[in-house]
């Protein structure tokens, strides 16, 4: 069964997810990434929007004019693991439930999901066209003068996804769990390797 999430988000809609399950989004979604953090955890400044079970999206969207609204034209997530050093005050300090990038985050962040019971999530690389276009409506845009990739676009979405959840509430984390996996197979495998081609000088 199709796995949906529904801003505002609660502890109780995350707590039987785990990691590598795989969500969608409907309601509200906030763009956030490296300045958005920076500013409120290394300036002390609050954000202008309340994210407190909200998601938030590490990436730089593309849009237009639309009238006097806006259109998303494109959206793809950028690293996660660069906001690391601020994830985890982040999500103190905003009560945000989901945050949504690309790639894994690391303890500080699983830490904080574990105690805040939030979790991080993966949108696929190169999907940015599709996840534009499950955006409804951007609602509003805050912090406007960090140019167009850096400010808050407040967007509501519909079926937003597939998410791979990568750390949930028990601070378990996906790319963790594979990376140890893939190392404790990977040795034998270069040992048959060398065996076989030992005699290459």
């Amino acid at each position: 069964m199709k796995k949906v999430l529904t801003t505002p988000i609660k502890d109780a809609d995350l707590e039987s997810l785990r990691a590598g399950d795989v969500v969608y989004l409907d309601g509200h979604i906030v763009t956030c990434r490296d300045v958005g953090h920076r500013r409120l955890i290394e300036l002390g400044r609050e954000l202008p929007v309340d994210l407190k079970g909200l998601a938030i999206f590490h990436a730089g969207p593309i849009v237009a004019k639309d009238g006097d609204a806006w259109k998303m034209i494109s959206i793809g997530p950028t690293t996660s693991m660069r906001m690391e050093r601020f994830e985890k005050d982040f999500i103190e300090r905003t009560g945000v439930k989901l945050i949504v990038g690309k790639g894994g985050m690391g303890p500080d962040t699983a830490e904080a999901c574990a105690r805040h019971k939030a979790v991080h999530a993966v949108f696929p690389g190169g999907c940015a066209v599709l996840a534009a276009e499950e955006v409804e409506e951007i609602e509003r845009v805050e912090w406007e003068d960090l140019g167009m990739p850096e400010a808050l676009w407040v967007s509501r979405v519909k079926g937003f996804g597939p998410l791979i959840i990568s750390i949930d509430t028990l601070g378990n984390n996906l790319f963790e769990t594979n990376k140890a996996r893939f190392n404790a197979k990977k040795l034998p495998v270069i040992e048959d390797i060398n065996r076989q081609v030992r005699f290459i000088k």
